[in-house]
């Protein structure tokens, strides 16, 4: 049974996590995580089953929300949730199978990945493009998911970052239909995962049932104040912002674990430096891309905000 601090810490985790997920349509999963270890004390593989536990219901409300809407893209659905199934399924059974030794540094590698991921590409400023009539090929959405899957269970999240973002840099569909497509997906991702922690961790799960619900509580809470700031948060900013904070806490773990744990202060300054600029650098881009878009549509365009989503959590 956990103490009634550490569950607070949960909640809190759920909280922030909601607020980002809310302004980017991702990283609920990162952000929860990385929050859960660092402050909640739960073990990497902890930290993934308590995450995926707690979204196996709001995923399935979330992709009934967007079928409903007309967000969804069925065949795509399967061609990209079935491997991503597998893999994080298979994901989620290696992490219970590693010593807290080794699963620390693999789910920190995982997580400063994701981080870098969501700089770099915030850090772009990217307008929303003329959408491709080239459709997807099985192939590619079939890798795609399986290494979605197994990212999002080895890090505690990153179905979002992985796979949204690579589908919106693509420009061959809708951004709604592409976030209703991977969110409908990520119910099977998500229990798929969950089914994988039970095998490798049941008592675990068990006994963490009230981090689940802690973490719900949360989200909740956040839920509709992210709907809300949503409208008045830039989103460039936030995301290279959550990024950096995520590559921050994770990367000196995994420099730590290879032996070099030196100066490990002057690393996260240089990282939080970097994140900063790269920020600014996002903003400008954005602006400079919205005025050009403008001047050869003779129309104002929208910055790639997140797409529209139903406010739930997430």
């Amino acid at each position: 049974m956990r103490s009634t601090t550490t569950l607070l810490f949960i909640a809190v985790a759920g909280f922030t996590a909601q607020l980002v997920d809310g302004g980017l349509g991702m990283g609920f999963g990162a952000t929860s995580t990385t929050i859960l270890i660092m402050l909640a004390g739960l073990t990497p593989a902890a930290a993934s089953a308590v995450v995926h536990t707690a979204e196996l219901g709001t995923t399935l409300v979330s992709g009934v929300a967007h079928w409903r809407f007309g967000n969804v893209d069925w065949r795509t659905v399967a061609a990209i949730g079935i491997p991503g199934a597998v893999g994080s399924f298979t994901g989620a059974v290696l992490l219970s199978s590693l010593s807290m030794e080794h699963a620390r540094p693999v789910m920190s590698l995982v997580l400063a990945a994701i981080g870098v991921n969501l700089m770099l590409r915030f850090a772009r400023g990217l307008t929303r493009r003329k959408l491709s009539p080239k459709p997807h090929s099985k192939g590619f959405l079939g890798a795609l998911g399986l290494a979605g899957g197994f990212i999002d269970a080895t890090g505690g999240g990153g179905w979002g970052p992985v796979t949204t973002s690579t589908l919106l840099s693509a420009g061959r569909s809708e951004p709604r239909r592409i976030v209703g497509t991977v969110n409908t997906a990520e119910f099977l991702v998500t229990a798929a995962a969950t089914a994988g922690f039970v095998v490798g961790m049941w008592n675990q799960l068990v006994a963490n049932l009230a981090a689940v619900v802690a973490l719900l509580v949360g989200g909740v809470i956040a839920a509709p104040i992210a709907a809300w700031l949503v409208t008045r948060i830039n989103p460039i900013i936030l995301g290279g912002f959550v990024g950096t904070l995520i590559t921050v806490l994770n990367l000196p773990v995994v420099l730590a674990a290879v032996g070099l744990d030196q100066h490990l202060w002057v690393v996260r300054v240089l990282l939080l430096c970097l994140g900063a600029v790269l920020c600014w650098r996002g903003a400008v881009k954005a602006r400079a891309n919205s005025k050009a878009a403008s001047v050869a549509e003779g129309a104002t365009p929208l910055v790639v905000d997140p797409p529209q989503r139903v406010a739930v959590v997430e």
